[in-house]
């Protein structure tokens, strides 16, 4: 009873390390927004824009004091190429404001960042109803005035240079004048100056993620470092609109690999999360009549907002297992800067990570080994006492305890591991710096799929030959069946994960089969010299 027990449960935990926590996991606690519904969506809201003018007014109440408030008080509006007042160009990328005095486009120049058309990809495009640096005012005549009147700027276009190149924004309304002032930096920073002649209440926005790498196993949504270090993710459908935090230190709007965000270290940022369509979050921070804070667009690139500030690497979010993830992402870009490429930086962090987890791994072999010595023995003892689960419990439990053997003893290995190796995935599925980096011969992006399908039939292969030398205490032939179709599942289900994550899942069967062959022969040579004492 305890044996089969301990077989189930080493067939249940396999397939959480290996399934679950792989995919299960992020399927159902993930939104499923797939990149293709993200770009339907796209293309009826550019439909639903050009059908209506810019006076279609939503709702507004006269005086927001509300999360929701906030979002309904935008009208349905679409920039149009005409109504570009400004155009900033770094070597990094391309930035257009438009009437409103919103980024209303955000091109990355960069090679690599390019979709599958071979165009440059667009962060930020004009068919977002909500976009960086959008007001809304809490007074309806004024909220109506300014999504209609334009603002002027003091430049067209602004070639950014290191230092910084600033750009004025003036937008005259019923009863006050909006200023902007804009300092543009080369990686994608900006601060923010907004100064009102009067004082009036109003929420300004970092804008939404982009559509750019949204799929159903990575975080998008809303993320919000509060005033005590603590962080708080929204996920796109489950905002709730009642979300304020008074001193946030960050404010984002993230996807996959890219993300929009305000922050403000001295002051805090006084924000609300609005309800969007479909319950997505909708960032908006509370201003005053003399509001300053910072920005930026672009990549969650970790050397990039590092340089900016330290603290801002924190939007590069892991989920749960972040405080073991991050470490990891750490090793693995010191192995890169050693190695000088990602692919084999990934596979040197997998054996140093099999080396550190070595004891672990031992143990859970030799528990493996033991037991399958005692099958024949466990065999007979349930043949004998088929009818009478007590006794045979007790004996059974008398055989581990005189050999030494632990039922369980596979099975915590496989527990205290199960952190580990989710990080690592979070760490391959995440990090945008795999975008573009080729490893050897076919493999030119580890951020995609193996378009050969070599590493996942490879990773099939050597899942299957560990299975065959690790030693097994099978009672159920059923689930011995269902183990032996395990690497065939495996193989189709990593067809289409990153070639990044599939080559670290690959090197560790390898680190597996090694150790597992190593074990193998040192229970082998203890047998021989059993025989011989005999």
């Amino acid at each position: 009873m305890i044996d089969k027990l301990s077989s189930q449960m080493r067939i249940i935990l396999a397939t959480v390390l290996a399934f679950l926590f792989f995919a299960v996991y992020d399927h159902y606690f993930i939104p499923k927004n797939t990149l293709e519904a993200q770009t339907t969506q796209v293309a009826n809201d550019k439909k639903d824009a050009s059908s209506n003018t810019q006076s279609s007014q939503a709702p507004v109440s006269s005086s927001m004091t509300s999360s929701t408030d906030v979002a309904a008080a935008a009208p349905i509006t679409q920039a149009k190429e005409n109504e570009i007042i400004a155009t900033i160009k770094a070597p990094s990328y391309e930035m257009k404001i438009d009437k409103l005095g919103r980024i209303a486009k955000f091109i990355l120049l960069e090679e690599k960042y390019r979709d599958d058309k071979g165009e440059q990809l667009q962060l930020v495009d004009i068919s977002q109803n909500l976009l960086p640096l959008e007001i809304r005012f809490s007074e309806k005549a004024v909220n109506e005035d300014a999504f209609v009147m334009s603002y002027t700027a003091d430049k067209s276009v602004i070639d950014v240079i290191e230092g910084g190149s600033t750009l004025v924004l003036t937008q005259t309304l019923n009863g006050v004048i909006v200023t902007k002032t804009l300092t543009f930096f080369p990686s994608g920073k900006y601060d923010l100056h907004v100064k009102l002649s009067t004082s009036k209440d109003y929420f300004i926005s970092p804008g939404y993620h982009t559509n750019v790498a949204v799929d159903s196993y990575t975080f998008h949504g809303a993320f919000v470092k509060k005033g005590d270090d603590t962080i708080k993710t929204i996920s796109d459908g489950d905002a709730k609109g009642d979300e304020h935090f008074s001193v946030a230190r960050i404010v984002a709007a993230s996807d996959k690999y890219y993300t929009t965000f305000f922050y403000s270290f001295e002051k805090g940022l006084d924000t609300v999360v609005s309800v969007g369509k479909d319950k997505n979050p909708l960032l908006f921070v509370k201003g005053n009549e003399d509001l300053t804070l910072s920005g930026y667009i672009g990549p969650k690139d970790h050397k990039v907002l590092k340089a900016i500030n330290p603290e801002l690497t924190d939007v590069v979010e892991y989920g749960f297992f972040t405080f073991i993830a991050k470490p990891l992402f750490l090793l693995l870009s010191y192995l890169h800067d050693l190695f000088g490429n990602w692919g084999w930086a990934i596979v040197a962090m997998t054996i140093l990570i099999r080396l550190v987890l070595y004891p672990l791994t031992y143990k859970g072999m030799v528990s493996m080994n033991k037991l399958k010595e005692l099958s024949p023995k466990i065999k007979e003892l349930q043949k004998k006492y088929a009818d009478d689960k007590q006794k045979l419990n007790m004996h059974m439990m008398e055989l581990y305890k005189k050999h030494g053997a632990n039922p369980m003893g596979g099975c915590l290995p496989i527990l205290l591991q199960i952190p580990v190796f989710f990080a690592i995935y979070r760490v391959l599925q995440n990090a945008i710096e795999l975008k573009g980096a080729a490893w050897i011969f076919w493999v030119h992006d580890l951020a995609v799929m193996d378009p050969y399908f070599i590493l996942p039939v490879a990773m099939g292969i050597t899942m299957f030959l560990h299975q065959r030398i690790t030693p097994t205490s099978f009672t159920d032939p059923m689930q011995e069946k269902i183990m032996k179709f395990l690497p065939l599942i495996f193989t189709f289900f990593f067809v289409t994960f990153p070639a990044g994550l599939t080559l670290y899942w690959f090197t560790n069967n390898l680190a597996s089969i090694v150790q597992q062959t190593y074990v193998n022969k040192l229970f082998a040579k203890k047998r021989e010299e059993e025989k011989v004492e005999k």
